[in-house]
């Protein structure tokens, strides 16, 4: 990575930002007219409007008709620094991006009260000054970063008037009547609105963005298919490259599915777990530093993100040499029978809880018939007993977000019913904790999670990751494929 730019504005005005000082001498006034000529014109005229434009505009509008009259406020949000002077990769926030589709860091989409509606518009940083040596000289200019998009241009994009940034902290510093802003994303906005918002209100703003995310429309599924087809793949690569991660660790796992995320889709959805061995009993294992060994397990639950943020979220748990254990393939079959159980019970009309408890009456019910339990079944399942070894929900809201929807109503969320549109995960787990000493030696250290992403259709469901097998014995011929 190069340093940063130099300190100096040659032109005296108007201060460039820096991130360093004192390691370069000052700009010549020859070099600073220099640069500001010669540069070909590269406005795009021919840009069409975003696949999911559409989309957005009636997303918008659903947000303007719950809330009349006042100003709603929606930030993407600013890098975050890393350490010292670099920053994290920019990824906006969800409510932005669903209402708009655009990713700039430190965009804002406004909703002006305007008749019986709002006036949408979004503000963006425009591109780089070439005058006064923005361009070349600050930290984010687009020598430095890379090219923006014009507000002309974004407004061909977006379809919605876009505006300069910079001024609306003062603007909104001025506004009158009520405001609500989305927290959390953008300091500077909240600090202009700091007289004029409350939190209460705010978060009714946050719920109700979550909330209606929680019906996908037709361009939402077809993202999130394509992240699954992705993740496929990627799982795919992995079983492909096991002797490797054999050879080193679950690293190896962990950067070859990364480099299907990136090729295919924009990131990882969240940090993958590549759990091999006793790391499989933990639930979010997410170092993947430890060792791979044959003969034992690895639990992979990974998801490729879109260019549009939408993530998928899946999980196999492979035998690393290709063949389960006896006992291995008794505990995987038991999920996997459980997690039909749930599937199963995934159709419109359906209560949210249904899979869940599906799922777990059928672990209870195993751990029982292993002797690992004292029956009644109906008695483990009421006193929670089943959880020693079950340990979490056996499914989730999926979306731009991994756990997708997360702030809204528990009545509109866990208590509700199921509708066609929604993707959710079933995934169900054992986990024999490798110092539980409640189990036979055997079970110890073993964990099995199976976890697919389901659409609830008009007459049922639909599993969006079918493509990758589930069955016991379908893994093993899938893996000794692939293996050549």
């Amino acid at each position: 990575m190069t340093d940063q730019p130099a300190p100096e504005n040659p032109e005296g005005d108007e201060p460039i930002k820096q991130r360093k000082n004192g390691l370069y001498p000052a700009v010549s006034d020859e070099l600073a007219e220099n640069m500001k000529n010669g540069w070909a014109d590269t406005e795009l005229r021919d840009l069409q409007p975003i696949p999911q434009a559409q989309e957005t505009a009636r997303r918008r509008a659903e947000l303007s008709a719950r809330f009349p009259g006042e100003r709603l406020v929606i930030p993407a949000g600013n890098l975050r620094t890393r350490s010292n002077d670099t920053e994290y990769s920019f990824r906006a926030s969800t409510e932005y991006a669903y209402l708009t589709g655009d990713q700039t860091q430190d965009g804002v989409l406004v909703l002006e009260p305007a008749g019986d509606g709002h006036k949408a518009t979004l503000h963006l940083l425009p591109r780089s000054d070439r005058e006064n040596g923005e361009f070349w000289l600050d930290g984010m200019g687009e020598l430095w970063v890379g090219r923006r998009h014009s507000l002309t241009e974004a407004e061909r994009l977006y379809g919605m008037p876009c505006a300069d940034v910079r001024e609306l902290a003062a603007a909104l510093a001025e506004a009158t009547g009520p405001v609500r802003v989305v927290r959390g994303h953008d300091a500077g906005v909240e600090t202009a609105l700091t007289d004029k918002v409350t939190a209460e209100r705010d978060e009714e703003l946050r719920i109700f963005v979550s909330e209606q995310r929680l019906v996908k429309d037709a361009f939402e599924i077809g993202e999130l298919q394509k992240a699954v087809d992705s993740t496929v793949r990627g799982f795919e690569d992995v079983v492909k490259v096991l002797d490797k991660a054999e050879a080193t660790s679950e690293r190896y796992i962990e950067g070859t599915f990364f480099l299907r995320a990136r090729v295919e889709g924009n990131d990882i959805g969240y940090g993958s777990i590549c759990a091999a061995g006793p790391h499989a009993t933990t639930l979010h294992w997410v170092r993947n530093d430890g060792p791979v060994r044959s003969g034992e397990l690895l639990l992979l639950d990974a998801g490729v993100e879109t260019h549009t943020l939408y993530t998928a979220d899946v999980t196999r748990t492979l035998p690393v040499n290709g063949r389960y254990t006896e006992l291995q393939r008794k505990i995987y079959d038991a999920v996997y029978e459980a997690q039909e159980a749930g599937i199963a019970a995934v159709k419109p009309g359906g209560k949210f809880r249904d899979f869940h408890d599906a799922a777990q009456r059928v672990l209870a019910e195993k751990l029982v018939e292993w002797g690992l339990l004292e029956g009644p079944v109906e008695r483990v399942v009421e006193l929670g007993l089943q959880r020693r070894w079950t340990l979490h929900g056996t499914g989730h809201m999926l979306g731009m977000d991994v756990h997708d929807c997360a702030v809204a109503r528990t009545e509109a969320y866990v208590d509700g019913v199921l509708e066609p549109g929604m993707v959710l995960t079933v995934e169900p787990g054992l986990y024999f904790q490798a110092d539980d000493l409640t189990v036979p030696e055997e079970y110890r250290g073993i964990g099995v999670r199976i976890e697919d992403d389901i659409l609830v259709t008009e007459d049922g469901n639909r599993n969006l990751s079918s493509g990758l097998p589930r069955t016991s014995t379908d893994v093993e011929a899938w893996m000794a494929g692939l293996k050549g």
